[in-house]
């Protein structure tokens, strides 16, 4: 066999990695990025809208339906594969801080359906969400001692 020596220098480096990956089209991206996401802070307004002057909500209330409407809607898309496609046309636009949650909370479920429901559902879950609720639930357990001992 005849093994030759892979370089392994920058320039080389960087000209392999121009040749195999395909340019980006950074302005329609930037475009697609910002329609979606600007939609979806939209929908959301809409949605505290209703909320807040339909259903006569106050504000506070208002905000937590458009959380929980934005949460099941990015699940059920994202069970239904539909997400994903909205991902990788928009990028970063579809993944305003509320839906990218949901999806990554939904996206491990899904995956590993097969497993079981316990195992493979319930255990995978919360592989995201697990850490962010963790340290969550504590920083905000801390936070409240020491505001408790500082302010009796």
């Amino acid at each position: 066999m005849n093994h030759q020596k892979i370089k392994t220098d920058p320039v080389h480096y960087d000209a392999l990695t121009k040749q195999v990956s395909p340019p980006s089209k950074l302005g329609q991206g930037l475009l697609r990025a910002f329609w979606v996401g600007g939609f979806v802070c939209v929908l959301g307004q809409i949605i505290a809208d209703i909320g807040t002057k339909l259903l006569k909500m106050t504000t506070s209330d208002g905000f937590c339906l458009t959380a929980i409407v934005l949460v099941f809607c990015t699940a059920v898309l994202t069970g239904l594969g539909v997400f994903d496609k909205i991902g990788q046309y928009a990028g970063a636009g579809s993944f305003v801080p509320i839906t990218g949650f949901a999806n990554a909370m939904v996206s491990p479920a899904v995956e590993f359906r097969r497993e079981g429901m316990v195992l493979g559902l319930g255990a995978k879950l919360f592989t995201i969400a697990g850490p962010v609720l963790v340290y969550g639930i504590s920083a905000s357990v801390l936070v409240g001692l020491i505001y408790a001992i500082i302010f009796p």
